[in-house]
């Protein structure tokens, strides 16, 4: 795995890096696996409260690898991820392509992707699937994959519905439009525009991990389910979580550390 993915943890944040540079990140048969792999070990890692994710290199990651594509001319078993089995629910709702990119979402912290370069294709829905991105203003995106005759399918069509108004989503799926990371913020897909997208990152993951961890995997998980959910549900599991939280020790310590004017000392 260390040839796609680098993870180093400090002070609660988890920086990942996809490090395949000289294939612009892209993704081929190790790269998912590294994804997933990695994906799945932060979700259980003792005292991660937030995650970075970025690439190194020219580019976040320039989506699927070329070579998947001739593969693809050999028939529909060929699948863009890999070997055979595409249409199967491998990960829970998700096949293995797909959990690549919904495996970020299922981590109990914040996830950011500090996006430079391009993102297109899986790429850009690689990093639909963090909680927030934060695009350079060159960063190169598209939904690449109508230019190969196909369409996204790793988790593209629930992330982005969610991010953007119909139509935009519709007009860059149908045509395979590259659009710059200023545009991305006009339309939705970026949180904000930076200069150094990945120092910025780091900088409000590390804010987060200062944070009750508690209450922002309370937080994160209301937030993952306000989408899918109805108000009714919605509105009582604000309720459940917020009961869990009042007089928690790590919640009397955030009051007590504001009273104290001093920094708070959580545990996980």
């Amino acid at each position: 795995m260390n040839d796609r993915i680098k993870v180093t943890i400090e002070g609660g944040v988890a920086d990942v890096r996809l490090v395949r540079t000289d294939k612009m990140n892209a993704l081929d048969d190790a790269m998912f696996s590294a994804l997933v792999e990695t994906g799945e070990r932060l979700k259980s890692e003792s005292g991660v409260r937030a995650v970075v994710l970025s690439g190194e290199g020219r580019a976040f990651c320039a989506g699927l690898d070329m070579g998947n594509f001739g593969r693809m001319a050999e028939g529909p078993r060929a699948a863009p991820a890999g070997g055979d089995g595409f249409a199967d629910r491998t990960h829970g709702i998700a096949n293995r392509a797909q959990y690549a990119v919904w495996v970020w979402r299922e981590i109990p912290v914040p996830v950011i992707a500090a996006v430079h370069g391009v993102a297109f294709g899986g790429g850009f829905q690689l990093a639909l699937g963090a909680d927030m991105r934060f695009v350079a203003p060159d960063t190169r995106m598209a939904v690449l994959e109508i230019k190969w005759g196909l369409v996204p399918d790793m988790a593209g069509t629930m992330l982005m519905r969610h991010l953007a108004r119909e139509d935009v989503v519709r007009e860059l799926t149908y045509t395979g439009r590259i659009f710059s990371g200023e545009e991305a913020l006009a339309l939705g897909f970026a949180t904000r525009v930076c200069a150094d997208p990945r120092a910025e990152a780091l900088a409000v993951a590390r804010e987060i991990a200062g944070k009750n961890p508690h209450a922002i995997r309370a937080a994160k998980r209301l937030l993952n389910a306000a989408p899918v959910t109805d108000q009714g549900s919605g509105l009582l599991q604000e309720t459940v979580e917020q009961i869990a939280l009042i007089g928690s020790p790590n919640q009397v310590e955030a009051v007590m550390a504001n009273m104290q004017k001093r920094d708070p000392a959580f545990t996980d």
